[in-house]
């Protein structure tokens, strides 16, 4: 049987695909070959490999058995805080598999791939007309990646008008890793700045950080406490004042759609998380998508290339569409034009909900997370303890139980069919619980999830070894997820003579 002493215990053990192998089953029969065999080198041989031996029906059941194992959000509660994890509508997927979008190849002459540059041109549009951002590349494949982008363009606005002094970026500290990972891939000093009382960027603070050297700062608006910073257009003044510019990280704007741009907050500029807010699948790391937006002054240093129209159209013939490269232009960050199957997703998405739509979308998920503060903030510390947007955060200790902490609540939640909030994020939280139901949650649903965090709550105090024992009714136990990264079993299971082989 499959050996995961690296990995924790498990409670059900399935035969490996090898285990289940029978010989002279087969699976699929190829057809006589209609050309004469002929003997491959021995060069291009690998010798026998230990192929297992199974029916059609073997291998199905196999794997989707252990498909049942995996927990996704079509099949329960996914309140994955900063991560969006909302439902997918399958009409995107739909859209996504079209021929005319699947069979195309990014080198074709354009004439002949008009239909996918038109789609990219109008999300283009509906992007800037959601952020109030002057032009928009589609390129970044990831958050992360948009934010690396922006970040150089910041940093190319500022060389090219000779400023090339401007090397310090501030970052509040319940900030996204990402945000001084990817400064400091640019080259630049990270400045951590402290969050008021209020969970607000610390206005002393950064006025004291800013000066000649200021090259802008990333601010993620709402923040990752769940909190809309009450001071913005100050903090914009701060930063533009001493020369610098202000990128916005637009992991939270599920929050904002409709409701406010963050160009008219003072932001200059900014990622979009397509696969987060539009509603297409990231899980199990990808493929994501993180355009960046940006004002007039940093278009020209948008990467290349920008989809736009190259011939105007008139009573005959529509516009031609194509490709073009900014005047000023950092250079391409990534092959081709970005994850373009992720943007026909997030074009349907658009598309389907309208401007009233994703308002919409934006107070529901508002509502779903306050609802859920109001009700579990007697039960839970909440340290910013003001109405939240999107997400919020609770503390995952409890003064009378001294023994639990925020790993054992996520684990105990599994036992209650739920997946946990994010732990230990943001860091400025102790034993952080970080919860965003999303819009796409219905009140039976946010019942349930509360109703489960209630009794976890009491068992911490009454029954504590349930919680540290967590989970139990899961096909494995607590995994160690530490020792199991630092030691990956990539291949569970060989015949014992394999090697020899």
């Amino acid at each position: 049987m499959t050996d995961f002493k690296l990995q924790g215990q498990p409670k059900v053990v399935e035969p490996t695909i090898y285990e289940l192998s029978t010989p002279g089953r087969t699976g699929v029969t190829f057809p006589d070959p209609d050309v004469p065999r002929a003997q491959l080198p021995d060069s291009m041989l690998r010798g026998r490999l230990p192929l297992p031996e199974l029916s059609e029906a073997d291998v199905i059941r196999h794997f989707v058995k252990l498909s049942t194992f995996n927990y996704s959000v079509d099949s329960g509660f996914y309140p994955l805080g900063s991560c969006t994890m909302k439902y997918n509508p399958k009409i995107n997927e739909d859209a996504a598999r079209l021929p005319g979008f699947t069979r195309l190849h990014p080198l074709q002459p354009i004439e002949t791939t008009q239909g996918a540059l038109v789609l990219m041109y109008q999300l283009q549009e509906w992007l800037k007309e959601i952020s109030g951002f002057d032009a928009v590349s589609l390129q970044p494949a990831a958050g992360a990646h948009g934010e690396l982008t922006g970040v150089l363009i910041m940093r190319a606005y500022h060389i090219h008008r000779g400023d090339d002094k401007r090397t310090k970026m501030l970052i509040p500290d319940s900030a996204h890793g990402t945000n001084p990972a990817s400064s400091a891939m640019s080259g630049l000093q990270v400045v951590q700045i402290p969050s008021d009382e209020r969970g607000n960027v610390g206005l002393d603070a950064l006025r004291a950080a800013c000066d000649e050297t200021t090259i802008g700062m990333m601010l993620t608006n709402p923040n990752t406490l769940g909190l809309f910073d009450e001071h913005v257009e100050e903090i914009s003044k701060i930063v533009h004042e001493a020369g610098g510019l202000m990128y916005g990280d637009g992991a939270n704007l599920n929050a904002l759609m409709g409701i406010a741009k963050m160009r008219d907050l003072g932001f200059d500029v900014m990622h979009f998380n397509l696969h987060k807010t539009f509603s297409t699948p990231h899980g199990g790391g990808g493929p994501g998508s993180g355009p960046v937006g940006v004002t007039a002054e940093l278009a020209d240093f948008l990467p290349a290339p920008i989809v736009d129209i190259v011939e105007e159209g008139n009573e005959d013939l529509p516009p031609l569409f194509g490709l073009v490269s900014p005047a000023k232009t950092i250079g391409r960050v990534k092959s081709f034009h970005g994850h373009f199957g992720v943007l026909v997703r997030a074009f349907t998405y658009i598309a389907m909900h309208g401007a009233d739509g994703l308002r919409k979308v934006s107070e529901y998920a508002v509502l779903n997370a306050n609802y859920l503060l109001a009700r579990l903030r007697d039960a839970y510390t909440v340290p910013y303890d003001r109405t939240c947007m999107h997400e919020f955060v609770a503390e995952g200790r409890f003064a009378d139980a001294p023994g639990i902490h925020a790993l054992d609540i996520a684990k105990r939640l599994m036992d209650y069919g739920f997946h946990p909030p994010t732990n230990y994020f943001p860091l400025i939280v102790h034993e952080a619980l970080m919860i965003e139901p999303t819009e796409t949650e219905n009140k039976d649903t946010l019942d349930a999830f509360v109703e489960a965090m209630l009794k976890i709550a009491d068992e911490a105090r009454s029954a504590p070894d349930l919680l540290h024992a967590a989970p139990q009714k899961t096909p494995f136990g607590r995994l160690d997820e530490v020792k199991a990264a630092k030691e990956l079993i990539l291949c569970c299971w060989l015949p014992e003579d394999y090697g020899n082989q």
